[in-house]
């Protein structure tokens, strides 16, 4: 199941470099915007519940689909680079066993304890 799920998320990757390669944006601006989903970190200075509600917000996968969506139809290039961000990144994340939050420590994800295996 860990390998299927890591094929996943990089099929996720793959297709997020895809939709990049199509915009109007120099190579570079991918891995310049990379850790800009990492900002939402800051909200663990307020507490571990704000924290966590911070990161997931910034690592859901529906919420990267949804402005990456928006954006293609609104026309907005920009828009649809936030979502192609998004969507490189949590896969990324995930593919190196970083999941969405618990609130009871940055430590504690969907995919279980970071750094330990998965059960």
């Amino acid at each position: 199941m860990k390998t299927l799920l890591k094929l996943d998320e990089l099929a996720s990757l793959l297709l997020a470099v895809l939709v990049f390669v199509h915009l109007p944006y120099a190579w570079w601006w991918l891995p310049a915007l990379f850790l800009v989903p990492d900002l939402s970190m800051l909200g663990y200075l307020a507490g571990p519940r704000l924290g966590a509600w911070c990161y997931n917000l910034a690592h859901h996968k529906l919420l990267a689909l949804a402005l990456g969506a928006a954006g293609y139809l609104l026309g907005q290039p920009a828009l649809l680079l936030a979502g192609v961000v998004m969507l490189f990144h949590s896969s990324f994340d995930r593919l190196l066993g970083y999941g969405l939050k618990h609130e009871a420590g940055f430590q504690h994800t969907h995919l279980g304890r970071v750094g330990q295996p998965a059960a």
